[in-house]
């Protein structure tokens, strides 16, 4: 454990299926919930693990928590030996995509593969920008121009115009939640920056992009593929930052299709 870091907590996670273990992780300021679309694609196939990272959804934010990358890679580790599993081929959204890509940098024994959804190799002045006018509107304006804010930064318009009943659902859940944990661990990600590291980086990987993320530009996705040796890279026309979300069963084909052809290059997987 790093100095100064928080001791492992025992993280909720929703864990189901059987088979090769996948573990999907959220991004900043959701939870577990943001697979739940995409899981039933892949969940007769492979062991699926989605848990609620550190002070969000069902898990605790223990006190003197600093929400920083080596806790939550501790506490994904901590999980994994909890549950038995010695390696994962490792999913993230957003700042999830950065915690995986941590863990495949650092700890590359626990994972099979890395697949990064809307990520990024470092967060860049636009995204830093995004984020501090969230922050902003909360302060300023309050949850309600908040969630507003949020769906129109996060999904592609047209997809938010068809789904109106989810956007109220946001609109209502803005208001319940504490957004303490989610504004340390945005602190954290704001100075992410593995571009002098990525190259070395060993695992199978993939990269699913949105051309039309107001998040984190599409060009991100270009930098990891050109930086990742062996990179695959798929990029989604009309879609947003939350592609699970908006685009469950491509990025559960995505993912399962990507898993299914490192199993079959690297043999059997360990037992889980």
């Amino acid at each position: 454990m790093a100095s100064g870091a928080a001791a492992p907590v025992d993280l909720f996670a929703r864990d189901e299926g059987t088979g090769p273990t996948i573990v999907l992780l959220h991004g900043v300021g959701t939870n577990h919930t943001v697979w739940n679309a995409v899981v039933p694609h892949l969940g007769h196939e492979f062991r699926i693990l989605a848990p609620d990272l550190r002070g969000h959804g069902r898990s605790p934010a223990p006190a003197g928590s600093r929400f920083s990358f080596e806790e939550l890679e501790g506490d994904l580790e901590h999980l994994l030996d909890r549950k038995s599993i010695p390696a994962a081929h490792l999913v993230g959204l957003s700042a999830g995509a950065l915690l995986a890509l941590r863990i495949g940098l650092d700890r590359p024994r626990r994972g099979r593969s890395l697949t990064m959804v809307s990520g990024a190799a470092y967060t860049d002045a636009h995204t830093r920008s995004v984020a501090e006018r969230w922050a902003e509107t909360y302060a300023k304006e309050g949850p309600d121009r908040f969630a507003v804010r949020l769906l129109k930064d996060l999904y592609y318009p047209d997809w938010i115009e068809e789904h109106m009943d989810f956007a109220d659902r946001v609109r209502k859940e803005v208001l319940d939640q504490d957004f303490g944990p989610a504004r340390e661990w945005a602190r954290q990600a704001s100075t992410f920056d593995e571009r002098s590291r990525i190259a070395s980086l060993a695992l199978p990987t993939l990269i699913v992009q949105a051309m039309d993320d107001q998040v984190v530009d599409a060009s991100h996705g270009r930098i990891l593929r050109q930086s990742i040796h062996g990179a695959q890279i798929r990029i989604l026309a009309q879609t947003g930052h939350m592609i699970p979300i908006e685009r469950p069963a491509e990025t559960a084909e995505s993912i399962g299709s990507f898993v299914r052809d490192v199993e079959r290059r690297n043999g059997s997987s360990p037992t889980d």
